[in-house]
């Protein structure tokens, strides 16, 4: 299957020409490229071009020389790439097998930029609404007011299936899908902390898990391959990917930042909100079709881009499948980070520039996330490392407790303290007659 894949893509590629020529791997380690090939006509002034080279190696000089890099790096202007960046190894602790322009990363998080793009293209092609229910979409699911767009900005009121599955039972010698996470919903919902609906912003991976159903009902394949034959082989994405378990044995693995390595565990099947795989080149790719309308209509690209979010002040907010900051100062900055396992992963937008940033890593290293910094280099973004872009899950899962439980837990405790409270009482006065009784012999003997 992988392999007709794979010579589709050529074969797509070679009749259409529409990605341009994928590239030999480079064997170097670390790989620094310059300057590389542009897909528009805009000619830099040279010494506008050597100054953002200057800037840009500096800071990935400083980035990577902190720690382990062990990733990829692709910074664009103009559909120029002014810098590429390769360093480590595919099996890091291993330090076999070179990490190259080919070698694809989990994306992690950034996955959801790829699912809710496969959403909207069924919603500008009319196949689906975005404000319909998703119990019109997904027959038995037990939530009405629930729509589509609701799942996308995060407003949906559903908490992460990542915590509360297993909070409230769930087997984890048994791995999760997709439909798991459904059908959990269904059969557990009274007993999930489901928030209102679209009263406020909560990041939850359940969202994107439930998009992914969605895409395979409406489109009548699986979200793989309607990931592989909508976007990745139209676009020139050769070397991206939806992980099945047939990738077990290829897909790059990712380690700790200690260099020991992550292990399968049982929630490593479940995809859109992560378990796509790509390279920084193919979401280059990606981005170039975005901002060229090859994939999405202005319209839709204008919902995915609009904030929904302002019950909490401040600059961040989140569209339809991308997060943004919005600065005081009317700049805007499209990105999402990414974090599972020991992937690491960036992809920030500057559309007034038209410039890409984008870092990928399978060590564990945080320091990925500051590449946002790059901003300044383009435009006045003021940036500072924000605790919210790190991608992290909350650690305690909204769990519902019935009323009766609530009230025995506080009985029993009510009880403890008082048994407690008596056996001090009775110790302190068991020694007290023994004191008095001590105290009278002592008289006696005395005497």
């Amino acid at each position: 299957m992988k392999a007709t894949i794979l010579s589709a893509v050529a074969l797509f590629l070679l009749l259409s020409c529409a990605g341009g020529a994928v590239k030999d791997p480079v064997p170097a380690n670390p790989v620094v490229s310059l300057s590389a090939a542009k897909d528009t006509n805009v000619t830099f002034d040279p010494a506008v071009l050597q100054r953002y080279q200057n800037e840009i190696k500096a800071f990935a000089d400083k980035l990577t020389s902190k720690g382990n890099f062990n990733g990829s790096l692709l910074v664009a202007k103009d559909g120029q790439i002014l810098f590429e960046y390769y360093k480590g190894f595919i099996y890091y602790k291993r330090k076999t097998d070179t990490i190259t322009s080919t070698s694809a990363f989990h994306l992690a998080s950034v996955s959801k930029t790829i699912t809710a793009t496969a959403v909207l293209k069924l919603w500008q092609e009319g196949k689906i609404g975005i404000d319909q229910s998703v119990s019109a979409v997904l027959p038995g699911f037990p939530l009405p007011k629930i729509t589509i767009r609701s799942l996308l900005n995060h407003r949906s009121g559903l908490p992460n299936y990542v915590h509360y599955m297993e909070q409230l039972g769930w087997d984890k010698k048994r791995r999760i899908t997709n439909k798991d996470v459904f059908d959990f919903i269904v059969n557990h919902y009274r007993e999930i902390d489901i928030a209102s609906w679209n009263t406020r912003f909560n990041y939850s991976n359940t969202n994107y898990a439930l998009l992914a159903l969605i895409v395979e009902k409406v489109s009548g394949q699986t979200f793989p391959d309607y990931v592989m034959e909508n976007i990745f082989i139209p676009l020139g994405m050769s070397n991206s990917y939806v992980f099945t378990p047939q990738d077990s044995a290829t897909a790059m693995p990712s380690y700790y930042y200690s260099g020991r390595q992550y292990a399968f565990d049982y929630l490593d099947l479940v995809y859109g909100d992560k378990n796509i795989y790509s390279t920084v080149q193919d979401l280059y790719k990606f981005d170039r079709a975005l901002s060229t309308n090859k994939i999405l209509m202005p319209a839709a690209l204008e919902a995915a881009y609009m904030p929904y979010s302002f019950e909490k002040a401040g600059e961040h907010n989140y569209g339809l499948g991308w997060r943004m900051n919005l600065l005081k100062n009317g700049k805007k900055i499209i990105y999402h980070n990414g974090w599972w396992h020991g992937n690491r992963t960036s992809f920030c937008r500057l559309l007034d520039e038209n410039v890409t940033i984008i870092a990928l890593c399978n060590n564990d290293s945080k320091s990925i996330y500051s590449v946002k910094k790059m901003s300044d280099i383009f435009g006045q973004y003021l940036q500072k490392l924000d605790s919210e872009d790190d991608e992290n899950t909350p650690t305690v899962a909204p769990v519902k407790r019935k009323t009766g439980a609530k009230k025995a837990v506080k009985a029993r405790a009510r009880k403890a303290s008082t048994s407690k409270k008596n056996v001090t009482v009775s110790k302190k006065t068991t020694v007290k007659k023994t004191t008095t009784k001590t105290k009278t012999a002592a008289t006696k003997k005395k005497k």
